[in-house]
């Protein structure tokens, strides 16, 4: 099917691979997301409006993907999927706790607008982060886990199963874009389809997760035993993808760039031009991502004050931003280091 359509990834001066690459990967994740959640799932209202909001995610996704369509169409295009769900299925964020000690900061009638910038910025940081093989898909895994962690924490079923079925779905597609060294496979991509619907799905999660008030109807969620997740918590299972957005973002636009300019001063590109391997490169990446979550995930469970846990986000984010804003004389340090352990 990507060959007839064209649906592939030609190499250019930006890209690691010599050979067109089917992007079929999002397609392949996005059927079986289709097909799990229509089986297993009560179709209510929220339910078949995200399906729908996905579909039509996934469909500028493709066209994207195949015609490379213009970033101010591609952006409307993520605000009117957003507010098929913020809208219709009145999935919103309304507040997100008490992150200065001073009590619970209602949002009041920002919170629709802001809940339609987080999708969109969600949508955009994985998108952004796909650059070597792997690399959004392991850290799609390492949400869609802590989604599920964090929904058996709190008696929330619904976000568990979807999050479930995603994160299964990213092992075969990993498989493919990946590879094996006992049995060649096919390369696939995962495309712009996979990662807007990676972030969007998300941030649907993570909103389930601090508001389930919004799907109590479903089966899945009549429990007295229900509880909501801290909304400061979830920042650690996007964190990586998340830093790495707003990060590249300031430098743009500090060099008067345009912030939707693709360049190579991404977090794997970084390490890459230190001198690792795109492999070495995604592990690293990989174990920072679980670190994270891990820590997110044990501050959850302590229950340590909000405030607490958002001041050792921020101090993670400001030291990420300091590695950044000295990261040649990094990788001069660790290239001479690499050099003298070579001659020795």
């Amino acid at each position: 099917m990507a060959w007839r359509t064209a649906l592939v990834d030609h190499p250019c001066e930006r890209k690691q691979h010599g050979v067109p690459v089917p992007l079929v990967g999002g397609l392949a994740v996005y059927g079986t997301m289709m097909i799990m959640m229509v089986a297993i799932l009560p179709l209510e209202v929220n339910i078949r409006l995200f399906l729908v909001a996905s579909s039509f995610m996934v469909l500028i996704g493709a066209l994207d993907d195949r015609y490379d369509i213009d970033a101010g169409v591609r952006f409307i295009a993520q605000l009117l999927a957003a507010a098929v769900v913020v809208f219709g299925a009145d999935v919103q964020i309304t507040h997100i706790g008490d992150l200065f000690g001073t009590g619970v900061i209602e949002l009041g009638p920002l919170s629709m607008p802001f809940t339609l910038l987080c999708i969109v910025a969600a949508m955009n940081a994985y998108n952004m982060i796909d650059g070597i093989d792997g690399l959004l898909g392991a850290m799609a895994m390492v949400a869609f886990a802590g989604i599920s962690l964090l929904a058996l924490m709190h008696n929330q079923y619904l976000p568990l199963v979807v999050a479930t079925i995603l994160f299964g779905a990213m092992i075969p597609y990993l498989v493919r874009n990946l590879g094996f060294k006992l049995r060649p496979v096919r390369k696939i991509f995962m495309g712009d389809s996979g990662s807007m619907l990676v972030g969007f799905t998300v941030v649907w999660l993570l909103v389930m997760l601090t508001h389930p008030e919004s799907v109590l109807e479903s089966w899945f969620d009549s429990r007295p035993d229900l509880s909501s997740v801290r909304p400061v918590a979830v920042l650690w299972l996007i964190a990586v993808p998340l830093m790495d957005m707003f990060a590249i973002l300031s430098r743009r636009v500090m060099k008067g760039q345009s912030p939707f300019k693709p360049d190579r001063e991404h977090l794997h590109h970084i390490f890459m031009r230190a001198g690792f391997s795109a492999r070495q490169a995604l592990t690293i990446i990989s174990i920072i991502a679980v670190a994270k979550l891990g820590l997110g995930l044990t501050l959850e469970w302590f229950a340590v004050p909000e405030p607490i846990v958002l001041s050792i986000f921020v101090a993670i984010f400001v030291l990420y931003l300091l590695m950044l804003k000295n990261i040649w004389k990094i990788v001069s340090w660790v290239r001479q280091h690499r050099d003298v352990e070579t001659h020795n």
